[in-house]
């Protein structure tokens, strides 16, 4: 048995329903990415205060060492980021040369005043170049911060191989 639909204003009513789905469907996609967008701008907003303020901590999740392992770290190792100094503690995985002794603790860990501290804003990402003279050594730190609070941080010294970091940029909570 067939059926037709004879009543034309039938067969319009039941389009016009079917297009009113659609576009509703379509409508809230939108909106959804629209949300996302202003999500991921007001983070960005919110990261450049971050930047702005030279107050910020730097939690390390991997260490990436020259030799290319990969390491995940499971301690929180920060580097915190002040107006007027760089204070790190993070682990070293690398290749060390003169003038550090064995038996020490081995992670990268100093408390300086910079002598050169610049911000640039890139396309993607901040670029915060630091150089801090430690007890024992003298540090070159090149941080890239990205618009969604990752980061990645290098850090190179005079007696030892350079050594990366991935982690992520958090506000510095103040006790």
């Amino acid at each position: 048995m067939k059926t037709k639909l004879s009543n034309p204003l039938a067969v319009i009513s039941m389009f016009l329903v079917t297009i009113s789905f659609l576009t509703n469907t379509v409508a809230q996609e939108k909106s959804k990415k629209e949300l996302k967008e202003e999500r991921a701008l007001e983070k960005q907003k919110q990261i450049a205060l971050l930047v702005d303020s030279k107050e910020f901590i730097f939690e390390a999740t991997r260490v990436l060492s020259l030799d290319g392992k990969i390491i995940y770290l499971t301690s929180n190792y920060i580097a915190e980021f002040h107006p007027h100094f760089i204070k790190c503690d993070l682990p070293f995985f690398g290749r060390a040369y003169s003038g550090v002794g064995y038996g020490g603790d081995g992670g990268i860990k100093f408390e300086g005043k910079p002598t050169v501290y610049s911000v640039e804003k890139k396309k993607k990402n901040f670029l915060i170049k630091a150089d801090v003279r430690g007890q024992h050594d003298s540090y070159s730190i090149m941080l890239s911060i990205y618009f969604d609070g990752s980061a990645y941080l290098t850090i190179n010294s005079n007696n030892r191989s350079y050594i990366s970091y991935d982690g992520d940029i958090k506000y510095f909570n103040k006790k």
